[in-house]
């Protein structure tokens, strides 16, 4: 049974590494290319270590390479990530950065398409797919995703809107020194990146359950099984029979909404389920706390 376990582990943190892997020749393949060719700034610290390659080349025709500006800059980051969120996405995160970097500065420059707005869209679309698979497995992009998985973890806010708003700050600098275009191309390409993030990684993103069903205790089970999340038990009348009905009440997380209806349905084919979008959750709130 150890041997089982063990073999499970090993194949769960070789996958974690495989993905990690494939963002990170995304991010890197995205910054050569489309970033590159559009002279555009990501936001976050890979903006701000761009911003700081294009100030040294063009004032002081000094080159440097990604690696020796992106890495330092995230050691801040990094001791966030192991002192409040945990030692293994901070590896896993850590390892992402540098095999990024380092891909960054060993990749050729391949320009797909020189359309301003096409690579704007898709260039900020890889960068999603990129810190969302990051995200997935339990690791992030680093820079300002440290910050914004601290904030969700701690406070149970979903800030990546607010990291948007945050770099635009970096953009208006770049668009004064390289032209107000840029700029603005850069904020389409960190909104289609933020958009995307949001629809890959759904674990702050909150569902509200209505379940009117004959078997609250069996579908309570389930709840509780499945996510570790409370439910509360309302009686009530149908107005049409005039029948006692049974309703729960319980919040879960829009990862976990898909097998708690699921795990429903196998129950009681009969429930009848509500799911509703969640703004706003205050109290507690059972969330699976990271390695």
């Amino acid at each position: 049974m150890d041997l089982i376990e063990t073999n499970n582990g090993l194949k769960k943190e070789l996958f974690r590494l495989a993905v990690l892997t494939i963002g990170a020749s995304i991010s890197a393949f995205n910054i050569d290319s489309f970033v590159t060719t559009g002279g555009l700034y990501p936001g976050g610290f890979a903006g701000v270590t761009i911003l700081i390659q294009r100030v040294a080349q063009m004032f002081f025709q000094i080159s440097i390479p990604y690696t020796a500006i992106y890495v330092p800059i995230n050691m801040i980051p990094i001791w966030i990530g192991l002192r409040y969120i945990g030692k293994k996405f901070t590896f896993y995160s850590l390892y992402f950065i540098v095999l990024t970097s380092l891909l960054i500065d060993i990749l050729p420059i391949i320009n797909v398409t020189y359309d301003i707005l096409l690579i704007s869209i898709f260039g900020g679309m890889l960068n999603g797919i990129a810190i969302g698979l990051c995200l997935i497995v339990g690791a992030s992009g680093g820079g300002t995703d440290f910050i914004s998985i601290y904030m969700s973890e701690k406070k149970g806010i979903d800030v990546w809107n607010y990291i948007l708003f945050a770099n635009v700050i970096i953009l208006i600098i770049a668009g004064i020194l390289f032209g107000i275009d840029k700029a603005m191309y850069s904020i389409l390409f960190q909104y289609a990146t933020t958009q995307l993030i949001q629809t890959l990684y759904k674990r702050q993103q909150k569902q509200t359950l209505f379940i009117i069903t004959d078997k609250p205790n069996e579908v309570y089970e389930k709840i509780i099984n499945l996510t570790n999340h409370d439910a509360t038990l309302f009686k009530g009348q149908g107005l049409y029979k005039g029948k006692e009905r049974n309703m729960l009440y319980s919040v879960v997380s829009s990862e976990e909404s898909d097998r708690v209806i699921n795990a429903i349905k196998e129950t009681d084919d009969n429930a009848f389920v509500n799911m509703v979008e969640t703004k706003y959750l205050g109290g507690r709130f059972y969330r699976k706390p990271k390695e």
